[in-house]
């Protein structure tokens, strides 16, 4: 495993084969991000991006928890944070190219709910608390979470989150879509890393225009949005389909095993369907 550092030692970032880890290291301010460090973040998305070994992401931070948004010390004393969505720049500008899953214990608030609305998969345990914190101290939400949140969760719950501060805790969380898998305690990074595996041996292309159609689909009606998805599909059908399909009638797809929903109450050993 290959390990590396960025933004003076505030991300450190590890390789296991196509899984690349990503981890906000300011254990010491609930992984709050000042500027070097949310700059450091972007950088270590887009390479992860870029790099063709890498197929999957896991995003979480040290020491208990996520991300507590934007260092409120630093802006306090003066210093203006940058809008991580809205800048060219910013580290949740755009959805990557590939899959991103969030670990998170602890608080993912302000805008560290958006850095777990920014991934596609968020994997929470018992500790995990969302909400819009930072409602407390006029600090508005410049991450994405304005756009993002009513996507997963609906615009009546969304605008209750925005508006009141409320937290959101774990099971409530998977109630309501914005975590879909929980599991036991102080595992989530764990859990993440293996799912991240199994989908990175996945066929790539088709995963990766099924989930490029679901974000675009946002920008169209449905008919266009199905032309969308016909579009993006001719590659996957062109390169994979076929191949795929002939693994199966040979016997080899039969008795493949997904990782299902972990239980709403727990347990890390995701179920098992062949």
């Amino acid at each position: 495993m290959v390990q590396t550092t960025l933004g003076s030692g505030k991300i450190l970032v590890s390789c296991n084969g196509p899984v690349t880890t990503i981890v906000i290291n300011r254990p010491e301010v609930r992984n709050a991000l000042d500027n070097e460090c949310a700059r450091a973040l972007g950088a270590a998305l887009r390479a992860f991006d870029a790099d063709e070994a890498a197929r999957v992401a896991v995003l979480t931070g040290a020491g208990g928890a996520f991300c507590a948004g934007a260092d409120l010390k630093q802006l306090g004393a003066g210093v203006d944070y940058f809008p991580w969505a809205g800048s060219d720049d910013g580290p949740l500008r755009a959805a990557l190219s590939k899959p991103v899953i969030a670990a998170v214990e602890g608080h993912a608030c302000a805008g560290g709910l958006g850095v777990a609305l920014f991934c596609d998969i968020r994997i929470i345990d018992d500790t995990a608390v969302f909400g819009v914190f930072s409602r407390r101290w006029g600090v508005p939400m410049s991450d994405g979470t304005t756009v993002r949140l009513p996507r997963i969760v609906g615009q009546g719950r969304a605008l209750d989150m925005l508006i009141t501060g409320c937290p959101i805790k774990a099971d409530e969380a998977i109630a309501i879509g914005l975590a879909t898998r929980k599991v036991a305690r102080g595992t989530t990074r764990a859990e993440a890393e293996a799912l991240a595996q199994q989908v990175a041996g996945f066929p790539q292309i088709a995963l990766r225009s099924d989930r490029r159609s679901a974000y675009d689909s946002f920008d169209h009606d449905t008919e266009a949005a199905i032309r969308r998805e016909m579009e993006l599909s001719l590659e996957a059908r062109r390169v994979e389909s076929q191949v795929g399909a002939a693994r199966f009638s040979q016997g080899e797809g039969r008795g493949g095993a997904f990782a299902m929903p972990a239980a709403r109450h727990g347990g890390n050993d995701p179920a098992r369907t062949n």
